[in-house]
C-alpha cells in the first residue's frame, strides 16, 4: 500500500523516489565503488547514477563487452565519469578469487561495494565448484568476494576517514523458502529442488550474511556498514529464467511494479545518503528500514551460515 499511495517514510523517501532523487545534492567525488551485475536494470542505473554523483565506479561485469558499451553509454551522457571495467562471474569462486586479486593489485581504495549480480528462480544446475546455481550466485560468490576485499575497505575507510558501505541484494521473496530456512544437507540435492523455494533460500542468506558481517564488523569496531534491500517488483532480464510461479507473482503485483530508475533507489539511498550512516544490519525497501522474516533475524541460523560458506570457500 506504501507502493500505490506513495506514502513517504521516516527517510523522506518513498517507492516511488528514483535513484537521482535519493542522491540529489550528494558529492560522491574521491569515492571508489565496485557495482557487480552493471550491464542491465538496477545494476547499470545504480553505476550511472554513482557516476553522476562523481563517484568513481568498477564495474564488475561477467561479460565485459557488454560492460564497454555500457561504459560507452554512461561517459556520452556523464564525460567526467570514471569507470574502469575487471572481469567477474560471482557463481564461481575462481573468478570471484581472481576478481579480487585483479582490484587489489591495482591499488585502489574501495568505499563501497554493491553485491547486485544474481539470477532468479533458474532451472536446477550446479556452479563450476558444485554448488546449486542458485544459492552459488546469489549468496555464496558474495560471500567470498566481500570476505576478500573486506581488508581493502577497512584501510581505505581508516585512510579517508568515511565509513565504508556494503550493500547486498535480497528480496521479498525471502519469505518463500524450504521449512526450517536454509536446508544446509540438501543445497544440492536435484530430486529435493524447487526454482522457487531455491531463490527464496538464496535471498534468505543473504539477509543472514549481512546481518551476520554487521555484528561482527561493530565487534571489531571497524569504520564499515553492511545492509541489505530489496528493490521492488521491477521487470528486468533477471526473471528471464522464470517459470509459472515467478510470471504468477509478477502478474499478482503489475499493479506495484516500479520501474529501473525506481528500483535502483534503495540501493544508491544505502551507498551515498549521509542519513544512514552509521546504520547497520538492517533489511531496507523503499528506501526504509523494514522487516524480513523470523528466520532472517535468527542469530544462530545466521552464525551457522557463515560457518557453512566459510567451509565451503575455504582455499578458493
Amino acid at each position: 500500500m506504501v507502493w500505490l499511495f506513495g506514502f513517504k517514510g521516516e527517510s523522506g523517501f518513498s517507492a516511488r523516489n528514483t535513484a537521482e532523487d535519493v542522491t540529489q545534492g550528494i558529492d560522491g567525488h574521491g569515492l571508489t565503488a565496485i557495482v557487480t551485475g552493471p550491464t542491465s536494470g538496477i545494476g547499470y542505473e545504480t553505476a550511472r547514477v554513482l557516476c553522476l554523483r562523481g563517484v568513481h565506479v568498477v564495474m564488475g561485469a561477467r561479460n565485459v563487452e557488454a560492460a564497454e558499451k555500457c561504459k560507452e553509454e554512461i561517459i556520452k551522457d556523464i564525460p567526467s565519469a570514471t569507470i574502469d571495467i575487471l572481469k567477474i562471474d560471482v557463481s564461481s569462486l575462481e573468478s570471484v578469487t581472481n576478481f579480487a586479486n585483479e582490484y587489489i593489485a591495482k591499488g585502489l581504495p574501495l568505499n563501497i561495494l554493491i553485491c547486485n549480480a544474481g539470477v532468479m528462480m533458474s532451472p536446477y544446475s550446479l556452479s563450476k565448484d558444485g554448488i546449486e546455481s542458485q544459492f552459488a550466485t546469489n549468496y555464496l560468490g558474495n560471500f567470498h568476494l566481500v570476505n576478500l576485499l573486506l581488508d581493502t575497505m577497512k584501510t581505505t575507510a581508516k585512510n579517508c576517514g568515511q565509513e565504508g558501505r556494503i550493500i547486498l541484494i535480497s528480496s521479498l521473496l525471502h519469505r518463500m523458502t524450504y521449512q526450517g530456512g536454509i536446508v544446509f544437507d540438501k543445497i544440492n540435492d536435484e530430486q529435493f529442488y524447487n526454482a522457487s523455494y531455491a531463490y527464496g533460500q538464496s535471498k534468505l542468506a543473504t539477509i543472514l550474511h549481512a546481518k551476520e558481517l554487521a555484528r561482527r564488523l561493530k565487534e571489531e569496531g571497524a569504520d564499515i556498514t553492511a545492509n541489505v534491500l530489496h528493490p521492488g517488483v521491477i521487470p528486468t532480464k533477471l526473471s528471464r529464467h522464470s517459470g509459472f510461479m515467478s510470471i504468477f507473482l509478477y502478474g499478482l503485483f503489475q499493479h506495484f511494479q516500479k520501474n529501473i530508475p525506481q528500483g535502483a533507489s534503495t540501493t544508491c539511498y544505502l551507498a551515498l545518503n549521509p542519513k544512514v550512516k552509521g546504520v547497520s544490519g538492517e533489511y531496507f525497501c523503499d528506501n526504509n528500514v523494514a522487516q524480513p522474516t523470523a528466520y532472517a533475524k535468527d542469530p544462530e541460523l545466521a552464525k551457522k551460515l557463515w560457518e557453512f560458506g566459510t567451509e565451503l570457500t575455504k582455499a578458493k
